[in-house]
């Protein structure tokens, strides 16, 4: 009896992924632009193409022109969660996926979820909701996109803890940027639309400043035209080279998380696959560093792994010749490294490690990225 199960598993494969439900995302350059209203505006439209259609969770922040919308629109109840004394409202995960509706509205995608909930954040229960194939529309704004965090923080002065793994985009059947002007938004903001009277004065001042405004809407079109343009040329690329990236870490936590952010965004843009490497020397055992290093280490596989990388450690006292088998075992065609502390010259005369990669890599066709 003859068996081939490759092709058993290639028609499962394409079974799930039918079974799939579809992701819808709506971003934004900043609060206020009108993300949530266009989310209801949707569901009203479903509804009238007779599509089973449930709002999940929206949050309307009180604004009279989006709470009005919430109007006849079918409701899956939130579930109350107690949180240090606290009744609060979240996504009932649990009640979407009985009740299984053909498309399901959830709001403030990069939310954290109420400790006690199945998953800690809201894009896992937006995952899962895929999983069981039911499509989803949600909404999230620029700022929170994982691999734009540090961009994010210098932009801004704000660091924004609630992050989005790239991941999210690139399995997104659609991505719709919801644009204004930046003196449209600024006046939606004055004019009470966004914030209370009491809260507009702090906004203008920090994250509604002008610059900082232009900045972020560059952002989130760039993002968006970045999808765009693979959506429309990926048949074409199907029968190109496939790039590998590797990003190659040490135990320096700012640097590395650069590395891997950059890296991710690289990957993301040629929709290639990525591993993050960190070659472990005698001196980086674990008895040998500080707790605080071997603890960022391991916040910086994890996070690498939530913006889709494959994560390897290999122990070893000659880094390059650790990278350099790597690279011809798994056929790496980009690698990414962080810039040396060293002098440009100096380094290039003496410092083996870069000399050794650089004689190498030459002869193997390998593209070489420094992140600065």
């Amino acid at each position: 009896m003859l068996r081939n199960t490759s092709s058993g598993n290639q028609f499962l494969e394409l079974l799930q992924k039918s079974k799939r439900g579809r992701l819808k995302i709506y971003l934004g350059m900043s609060a206020g632009v009108g993300k949530t209203y266009r989310m209801l505006q949707e569901a009203h439209s479903l509804l009238q193409h007779h599509i089973d259609v449930q709002i999940a969770y929206v949050e309307t922040h009180n604004r009279a022109e989006t709470v009005a919308l919430t109007a006849n629109l079918p409701l899956i109840p939130r579930k109350k969660l107690f949180h240090k004394g606290k009744a609060l409202d979240e996504l009932d995960l649990n009640a979407v996926l009985i009740r299984h509706p053909e498309v399901v509205v959830v709001d403030e995608l990069a939310h954290t979820n109420v400790p006690g909930s199945k998953n800690e954040k809201r894009w896992q229960d937006v995952v899962d909701l895929l999983d069981a194939g039911i499509s989803v529309i949600t909404a999230v704004n620029i700022q929170h996109l994982e691999s734009l965090n540090s961009i994010m923080q210098q932009i801004s002065g704000v660091s924004i803890g609630e992050k989005i793994p790239d991941q999210l985009f690139t399995i997104a059947d659609e991505i719709v940027n919801i644009d204004l002007s930046v003196d449209e938004l600024i006046d939606r903001l004055k004019a009470g639309k966004i914030y209370h009277a009491d809260k507009i004065p702090q906004a203008l001042e920090n994250f509604f400043k002008k610059e900082i405004i232009i900045q972020l809407r560059e952002q989130a079109l760039t993002t968006v035209a970045n999808y765009l343009d693979h959506k429309i040329n990926q048949n074409k690329l199907s029968n190109v080279k496939q790039e590998l990236f590797l990003a190659c870490i040490s135990s320096n936590h700012q640097t590395a998380q650069m590395i891997i952010r950059k890296t991710s965004r690289l990957a993301n843009y040629y929709r290639s696959t990525w591993i993050v490497l960190y070659v472990q020397t005698e001196n980086e055992h674990a008895n040998k560093i500080r707790l605080d290093k071997q603890r960022h280490l391991i916040n910086n596989f994890k996070l690498a792994t939530e913006l889709g990388a494959e994560v390897m450690k290999i122990k070893h006292n000659d880094i390059a010749a650790a990278i350099l088998t790597l690279m011809d075992e798994r056929k790496i065609t980009t690698l990414c490294i962080g810039q040396p502390h060293l002098h440009w010259l100096k380094m290039l005369i003496g410092h083996q490690f870069i000399n050794k990669l650089l004689k190498n890599i030459a002869n193997r066709g390998i593209d070489l990225v420094i992140l600065s």
